[in-house]
């Protein structure tokens, strides 16, 4: 049994930012009844302009069954794709992994943005919601999470998704499915990884918020150790980051894991005064979108 955390230190740690993550490392707070997309009108890190706009027909939310190895029982999450289905097998389709907050209404505007690498529609995007969070059944768990990421990739792979075409894309929370699944391979292997504002681990987390040498496991279960899991990545990979994250130090968490990689080809770009969840909008869209798009096409 755990030892109870005394309530002076347990108050200190639940002022620290960055234990936010830690301590309510699933954020699945903001409960919806449908996806609104554009018409969400919840807090976002960015609202993108009508130049930025996806015709209808090209958006899709559908359920994929998740399951993982140690499960009984399948669990229903909501995905969500843009672009022409009929065309994945020719495409090359970025997957991407949100972060810890909400849902896919909340990250709408990401997958949108992304959606306009080299030109509107030259790539899918695939998002989905972990088990737990919009409108997917279930409970998160870091396994479960890992689970979900690789139903899309099923899918992907059902649809005529080659190996060389997948680039997986994660952030915050999300970078340790696409680093575990990159690292691990499911159902595909991801051709390249983009990990933006990535915690190095659940360990350092907890060291830079209560800033005592304690185990991490003292205050949550979830072993994610991005830092070790890069290096079995072999891919390119592309690291961005705020200087002035202060949810996710880039000096003791992107970095850590940047230093880490011992594969055929890394970049990194960081961002000047971009704060988590900043880092689009600081860099400039325009720039995002050609540092992203300049990547998945560098041999």
């Amino acid at each position: 049994m755990k030892k109870p955390i005394p309530v002076l230190l347990f108050s200190l740690l639940l002022t620290s930012s960055c234990l936010k993550l830690d301590s309510n490392m699933y954020n699945t707070s903001d409960k919806i009844k449908e996806y609104k997309l554009d018409n969400y009108t919840g807090t976002q890190d960015f609202i993108l302009d009508g130049n930025y706009a996806i015709p209808s027909s090209l958006v899709s939310i559908f359920d994929l069954s998740s399951q993982a190895s140690d499960e009984k029982n399948s669990t229903t999450i909501k995905a969500l794709y843009i672009g022409d289905i009929s065309k994945i097998g020719s495409d090359t389709i970025i997957l991407y992994c949100h972060g810890n907050k909400w849902h896919m209404d909340f990250y709408w505007q990401r997958a949108k943005l992304l959606a306009h690498t080299r030109g509107k529609n030259h790539y899918g995007v695939m998002m989905m919601d972990y088990r737990g969070y919009g409108l997917s059944e279930g409970k998160p768990t870091e396994y479960g999470m890992y689970a979900d990421v690789d139903a899309c990739m099923k899918w992907l792979k059902e649809k005529g998704l080659t190996n060389n075409r997948l680039v997986i894309y994660g952030f915050s929370l999300g970078t340790a499915s696409a680093t575990e699944l990159t690292a691990n391979p499911g159902a595909l292997i991801p051709s390249k990884l983009i990990l933006e504002a990535p915690f190095a681990s659940t360990s350092v987390l907890v060291q830079d918020a209560s800033q005592l040498n304690m185990p991490s496991d003292y205050f949550t279960d979830v072993k994610v150790d991005n830092a070790e899991e890069i290096k079995k990545v072999s891919q390119p990979f592309l690291w961005l980051h705020g200087t002035a994250d202060l949810f996710l130090n880039y000096k003791t968490h992107g970095e850590v894991v940047y230093n880490q990689y011992k594969g055929s080809y890394q970049e990194k770009f960081m961002v000047d005064g971009a704060d988590h969840g900043e880092v689009p909008q600081k860099m400039g869209f325009e720039k995002y979108l050609e540092v992203v798009g300049s990547f998945i096409i560098k041999k």
